[in-house]
């Protein structure tokens, strides 16, 4: 239920390593049948990960589809993990202007105003992550989260939602779901110096070793919605309470029609009845929300740039290991928070209400 910060942060070491003969300038990969080159300079760029995590984890990236939706200085942070990891595609949405507020933890925006200037946030960070790796189509598509239908999500194989309503974040979890494939979800919201992801990998199959053995493990994923909905009574006794914190300040925005991150100090008697008002209502202690830790996120909506790195870190991590099939995937809420240093994974589904 609980891992420790150090366990997740690093690079899982436990992938199989393949070393792949080169023949002829070119890098043969095969998955299931099928077979597949890679070019010498992709070869020679991308030769430290595939003596990583393999060949085969490799081919499965650069034919990999992301979605991002929101980007802020956390999203900024994964978006160029994945686009110098070498995944296929990366499509960028958010119709934001930029401004100069934004300057302070998306490192993608250009200092100098006659550049960013009318510009929205996606067209300046996809121009900015072009020039990590070129052999990465990356692209920008204009619409809220909201409009778009089930059959626009089928064309990724990953889905990273921020920057938008609970509401809009079920709705995205729901559609992805309805699709024939396996669409894989995450959500991620960094607020001051505390950070949060949500994944959803639905019937996920992966593999793992375990000394000289290679192990299939199966999991079951609930849904956005589903995990929500756990009766906050049925949790554990020492679940983070970033968790809690977090559903209050999103029922907040929600109840008051803000957009995400629209909330300040004067804000807070309100954000603390709301509080009250729902450890009422889920028979839960009101001293696992703190007052202290809901002003913090009142306070300072701001991102900070270290915890931006941390959690767009962790979020990269786990979809390179969801879409290679390698290594244990995170299940399903990570919370960090920079008082403490520590990062905790929370199991919260019906299944393990309780436990």
């Amino acid at each position: 239920m609980v891992g420790g910060w150090n366990q997740d942060i690093r690079l899982d070491t436990e992938l199989e390593v393949n070393i792949p003969v080169i023949s002829r300038n070119r890098l043969r990969l095969g998955m299931d049948g099928d077979s597949e080159e890679l070019t010498a300079q992709e070869t020679a760029l991308y030769d430290r990960q595939i003596r990583v995590w393999g060949a085969d984890a490799q081919r499965r990236l650069s034919k990999a589809h992301i979605l991002v939706y929101g980007m802020k200085g956390t999203v900024a942070e994964f978006c160029k993990n994945i686009v110098l990891a070498g995944v296929g595609s990366l499509t960028l949405i958010d119709d934001r202007v930029a401004t100069e507020e934004a300057f302070s933890s998306n490192f993608l925006i250009p200092f100098d105003e006659n550049v960013y200037s009318g510009k929205t946030l996606a067209e300046l960070c996809c121009n900015s992550l072009k020039d990590f790796n070129p052999m990465v189509r990356v692209s920008v598509e204009k619409g809220d989260l909201s409009s778009f239908d089930v059959e626009f999500f089928n064309k990724f194989d990953v889905v990273v939602v921020s920057c938008c309503s609970l509401s809009a974040k079920k709705l995205a979890n729901e559609k992805c779901r309805k699709l024939s494939k396996r669409v894989a979800f995450y959500t991620v919201d960094c607020r001051d110096s505390c950070g949060e992801i949500f994944v959803d990998l639905q019937d996920y199959k992966y593999s793992k070793k375990k000394q000289e053995e290679t192990i299939e493990c199966h999991l079951q994923y609930p849904s956005f919605e589903d995990a929500l909905s756990v009766p906050w009574r049925e949790l554990h006794r020492r679940m983070s309470k970033l968790y809690f914190a977090m559903r209050v300040i999103e029922k907040f925005e929600e109840a008051e029609g803000r957009s995400a991150g629209e909330v300040s100090i004067a804000d807070l008697s309100g954000v603390l009845k709301l509080k009250k008002e729902l450890c009422t209502a889920q028979s839960l202690n009101e001293s696992h929300v703190p007052d202290t830790l809901l002003e913090r996120l009142v306070t300072n909506t701001i991102e900070f740039p270290p915890v931006c790195a941390i959690i767009g870190g962790i979020l990269g991590q786990e979809v390179i290991k969801a879409i290679s099939g390698k290594g244990d995937p995170l299940k399903n809420f990570f919370y960090f928070d920079a008082f403490d240093g520590k990062g905790i994974i929370e199991d919260i589904s019906n299944s393990n209400a309780g436990n």
